[in-house]
């Protein structure tokens, strides 16, 4: 049997703990190959993400993969999360790491996902892991990135559940609804991985302790980063935290791990109380075609199991 090609990713990225779990995700799968990775405000500001995916791509042998800085705030409104008491200050649970050794690409982030669409059609599968500020800066300088990309399978939103920024909306949406309406109505073929999954799956404490007993440097620096974010878990009243961004690449890796329906989803941009929320016509009253494949359920045992063979290398 022919090998398949890895699928070619640009993963546009707020790291984040749960980032920069999903890039490590990324760097142990087979099944894909980092093209470069696109930073944007988000869990932290903009310049530290960038310093976060530096490391990461230094972490994992690649420092020659490219890394472009972002867009520092939302199109049309201040940036307000404060994704930090989350994250940490630095992104990464408050954990210390030494300074970077590479410097981010010339380019902007937009500028990069255009170059690299654009000189490979039909290659590159965009995954948007922040809110959407760089890709609809991208999409609407060059319009043609539309039908050149591979598609874009984003995490965010929130379809059949509750939001965890706002009542109703999910944060990388709420963080700039905007970006996300232009988006979400571009015309690609576009996967949103949302809370309606992510929060289906949750990595426990034992979970956690599993991977930690790798003693491999991916698994090492995960056990660093984790325990702030789990921390803001437990006063939350959960037994763990639940995995936003891996699941994103796991989609992307595997498809068959979830289950999807189309339909069309509005991104409400003018009412500040519901701004970000992410609206399903599930009934098809709007007559508008779907515009968006929406993960509906995951299998999380077996997304799980995937994770964990892939960051410790033991299949259990």
């Amino acid at each position: 049997m022919a090998q398949t090609r890895p699928k070619r990713l640009i993963i546009d990225t707020d790291p984040g703990v749960d980032d920069s779990m999903a890039i490590l995700f990324a760097f142990r799968s087979p099944e894909v190959r980092i093209e470069g990775l696109t930073t944007i405000f988000g869990n932290v500001g903009v310049e530290q993400t960038t310093r976060n995916a530096l490391r990461l791509v230094e972490l994992a042998g690649h420092p020659e993969i490219p890394v472009a800085m972002g867009a520092p705030k939302p199109l049309t409104r201040p940036f307000t999360g404060k994704g930090w008491e989350v994250h940490g200050r630095n992104g990464l649970g408050e954990a210390e790491f030494p300074e970077p050794e590479g410097q981010p690409d010339s380019r902007r982030a937009a500028n990069f996902i255009i170059d690299t669409i654009m000189a490979n059609p039909g290659e590159i599968t965009l995954v948007p892991l922040g809110p959407l500020t760089n890709v609809a800066l991208a999409v609407s300088v060059e319009p043609r990135i539309v039908e050149n990309v591979r598609e874009v399978v984003l995490m965010g939103g929130a379809a059949n559940v509750a939001g965890n920024a706002s009542p109703v909306a999910e944060a990388n949406i709420r963080n700039d609804p905007e970006s996300a309406h232009i988006v979400f109505h571009a015309g690609w073929p576009l996967t949103m991985v949302g809370l309606d999954v992510t929060e289906k799956t949750m990595m426990t404490p034992d979970y956690l302790d599993q991977l930690r007993a790798a003693n491999n440097p991916f698994t090492d620096f995960i056990s660093a980063i984790t325990p702030h974010y789990l921390n803001f878990s437990k006063r939350l009243g959960l037994n763990g935290f639940p995995v936003h961004d891996s699941s994103a690449l796991a989609y992307v890796i595997d498809p068959s791990l979830f289950d999807c329906r189309p339909a069309y989803v509005e991104v409400e941009t003018r009412s500040e109380h519901y701004s970000g929320n992410t609206v399903p016509d599930w009934r098809g009253q709007r007559g508008q075609e779907p515009n968006v494949n929406v993960c509906v359920d995951v299998d999380s045992d077996r997304f799980l199991a995937l994770y964990r063979e892939r960051l410790t290398g033991v299949n259990a």
